[in-house]
């Protein structure tokens, strides 16, 4: 089947995308996506290609995940999301674990870490999380935020919260947006909560984090933190 799901990604490519792409994913030397490689397929064509070949297995899958193609990374982790819709399987979640060296941009983590691992972990022990927290990798702290996106939409926050506090002194951009990011999403549900974190570490926290938190705020709601 790999040879299949990998026909079908080179019919839809494009080399002006991929251009493109290359350059909005920071590839380029010292970038924080550097050596990704494109062949230009949006997201929409990668998710009917992942439907379509939704039974692969972790053999195919796993060759996908090593390949230096963004996109071919990208359609085994949306097929591995549609995998899990139907099962919440154990061995789904600790197959992605395995291949986090293959989630290794904003877009890869984004689209799969709510939707496999907190998922699975939102009425689950949650240590886990914590320890990506605390990673060298900048991907697997940016999953352990990103995740926490299931529970927020559960309407519980205290994991989101506890990790946003571990990851305010991280030093990457790419995290400070994502915690902002959380921060937002806390606030759309109970903006009581984001602003009573806001007002305890607002003078320390980045910027960014800062600014995407407050996005959706009043002038002069925002004026308290500026």
């Amino acid at each position: 089947m790999y040879n299949h799901i990998v026909r079908d990604l080179k019919k839809h490519s494009s080399s002006e995308r991929a251009r493109i792409s290359a350059r909005f994913f920071k590839t380029g030397k010292g970038e924080y996506g550097e050596g990704d490689v494109f062949i230009g397929l949006t997201v929409p064509e990668q998710r009917l290609i992942a439907r379509k070949y939704s039974d692969a297995d972790f053999k195919d899958l796993e060759r996908l995940f090593t390949s230096k193609i963004h996109e071919h990374r990208l359609t085994a982790l949306l097929i591995l999301v549609e995998q899990f819709k139907g099962f919440h399987d154990k061995e789904i979640v600790d197959f992605y674990l395995r291949n986090t060296k293959g989630v290794n941009n904003w877009d890869l983590v984004d689209l799969s870490a709510d939707k496999i691992l907190g998922e699975y972990l939102a009425d689950r022990e949650k240590s886990l999380l914590y320890k990506l927290a605390k990673s060298d990798s900048l991907w697997e702290r940016r999953i352990s935020i990103i995740a926490t996106f299931a529970f927020i939409k559960r309407n519980k926050f205290a994991d989101t919260l506890k990790i946003a506090e571990i990851l305010l002194k991280d030093k990457h951009n790419l995290i400070h947006k994502a915690v902002g990011w959380m921060l937002r999403e806390i606030g759309k549900r109970d903006k009581k909560t984001m602003l009573a974190f806001l007002r305890k570490h607002h003078k320390t926290m980045p910027r960014v984090t800062l600014s995407y938190a407050c996005e959706r705020l009043s002038p002069a709601e925002k004026k308290q933190f500026y």
